[in-house]
């Protein structure tokens, strides 16, 4: 995923934009992944440090963590973290006055994320501590995944297929429409805000022209490195703040078995 970012809580307002009070447990209408490098939209850099006080509200876990920058709340996918536990919270999204009705609590601030960055193993990145309360993984940073091949992928077949350079190509006559698209999975994020957030390239396009990868939006289920088809809603021009923007998404997609 290009840029940084990605997760969490929402709700759509005057079409593209979102406000952040619903419920932990509803779906999220926000159907854009700002794109993501671990720890892009964190206080000054990293979203990392001992947990303070732990506040479970399924399907999230709310952290307070000291950070270099000061006490911050994080949301997580439901996690058995103690307190006092070092963690690091991978794609950290910011979300103001958002209210949680399972905790019947709204936070000034509070940033949505993951406790391992894609592709990496829990233990690696902050996982659980042990019984007495330390964390046998502290300051132990997760390797990173090995980046997915990808070469020339079939294009889907039917109408309304295309490859990621013909609907970068042709965004603003496909806006709003649904098509198909065939793609390996290069990037798989489960559950934030949600839903899943997948990045596909099929071979077409050109990275340097930004034009070779693109975001999906989904309650479907993948993993990384798998081909799949995908068929979702067009939307163009997404703009999330803090330098997070989407020529083209594909959103709502269902993955073609």
């Amino acid at each position: 995923m290009r840029g940084a970012l990605s997760l969490l809580l929402a709700t759509i307002v005057a079409g593209c934009g979102y406000s952040s009070k619903t419920a932990d447990s509803e779906k999220v209408p926000l159907n854009e992944s700002p794109a993501t490098s671990a720890d892009a939209n964190a206080p000054a850099g990293a979203l990392a440090g001992p947990v303070l006080q732990k506040l479970d509200a399924p399907p999230y876990t709310y952290l307070l963590v000291k950070t270099a920058q000061g006490e911050t709340w994080a949301a997580v996918p439901q996690a058995a973290v103690a307190t006092g536990a070092n963690v690091r919270v991978y794609n950290p999204m910011l979300m103001t006055k958002f209210e949680s009705k399972a905790l019947k609590r709204t936070f000034d601030e509070v940033y949505f994320g993951t406790l391992t960055p894609d592709g990496a193993d829990a233990a690696n990145a902050g996982g659980p501590a042990t019984a007495d309360g330390s964390n046998p993984h502290a300051g132990v940073t997760a390797p990173a995944a090995a980046p997915v091949k990808v070469g020339k992928v079939a294009k889907a077949a039917g109408p309304d297929a295309y490859t990621i350079a013909e609907a970068f190509a042709q965004k603003d006559a496909l806006v709003g429409k649904v098509i198909s698209i065939r793609g390996t999975v290069v990037k798989y994020n489960a559950q934030v805000m949600g839903k899943n957030w997948i990045h596909l390239q099929d071979g077409s396009g050109d990275a340097a022209k930004v034009n070779n990868d693109i975001t999906v939006t989904t309650m479907d289920e993948t993993a990384k490195g798998q081909t799949i088809t995908i068929r979702g809603t067009v939307k163009t021009s997404k703009d999330f703040g803090a330098g997070y923007k989407y020529a083209v998404i594909i959103e709502d997609a269902k993955i073609v078995k």
